[in-house]
């Protein structure tokens, strides 16, 4: 690819990771002061492609249009109805975990978390101390995405053009066999447990943008094999 082609094709890959590193934010903790603010200064696409973008992205930004009072204290309150609950049935909230909605009773440390558990390992990367959650957490999985697309804007700024369409392979496969095999059943929990938009927001624009960039991953290694396939071609 030309010079110009991969600084916009690096670009891309940055801004998919910048995507993962905000959805992982959000889905880690509750939101915090610096986050509000951060939120507040954001300006949100209005008509991106994707209803479901488009609809995630409207209710946030309603939400915190209209928001008065503790924000901060309401979002609190919010993201415990929305991921803890207040049972231990796993019906109870959109439990943000791969093993609760992979396994037949619910439940957490279940094989999911064993499969992604071996995929980090595999990739040299292992939880914080800090981090006393399973590691099939949807922040998690959201954020090993976002270090693998880290490695691949490394090998294309070193024009490691094998390693950058492998590190693809890997997060396209990731996307599929993980996030978006469990996911969307979390993001309709998402629909009705949370008790403000803006949970409800961020449930159906992590769908969308889960579904783009399988399509994006897609289309761009479909294009490769192309490409291989023709190069391979000439020189037979």
């Amino acid at each position: 690819m030309s010079q110009d082609q991969e600084i916009s094709f690096v670009d891309v890959l940055r801004g998919r990771m910048a995507t993962y590193q905000f959805l992982s934010r959000l889905f880690r903790v509750e939101v915090d002061q610096e986050l509000y603010d951060t939120l507040l200064a954001m300006r949100f696409p209005a008509n991106t492609g994707n209803n479901l973008v488009d609809e995630g992205y409207r209710l946030i930004c309603g939400y915190l249009s209209r928001a008065d009072g503790p924000v901060l204290t309401e979002l609190a309150v919010d993201y415990v109805h929305a991921f803890i609950g207040s049972g231990n049935d796993g019906f109870s909230a959109a439990y943000p975990f791969e093993s609760v909605y992979t396994s037949p009773k619910r439940l957490m440390m279940q094989d999911a978390r064993d499969e992604v558990l071996v995929l980090y390992h595999a990739a040299g990367l292992d939880k914080q101390e800090s981090w006393k959650e399973g590691e099939d957490h949807i922040a998690l999985e959201l954020e090993f995405e976002q270090i693998l697309i880290e490695r691949a804007v490394s090998a294309c700024e070193a024009d490691d053009e094998d390693a950058c369409f492998k590190l693809l392979l890997s997060q396209r496969n990731f996307l599929e066999d993980h996030l978006l095999a469990w996911y969307p059943m979390m993001a309709k929990d998402m629909e009705k447990f949370p008790k403000t938009d803006f949970y409800r927001g961020l449930g159906k624009l992590t769908l969308g943008f889960l579904q783009n960039d399988l399509e994006f991953l897609d289309a761009v290694l479909a294009e490769r094999k192309e490409a291989v396939a023709a190069v391979e071609g000439e020189v037979a």
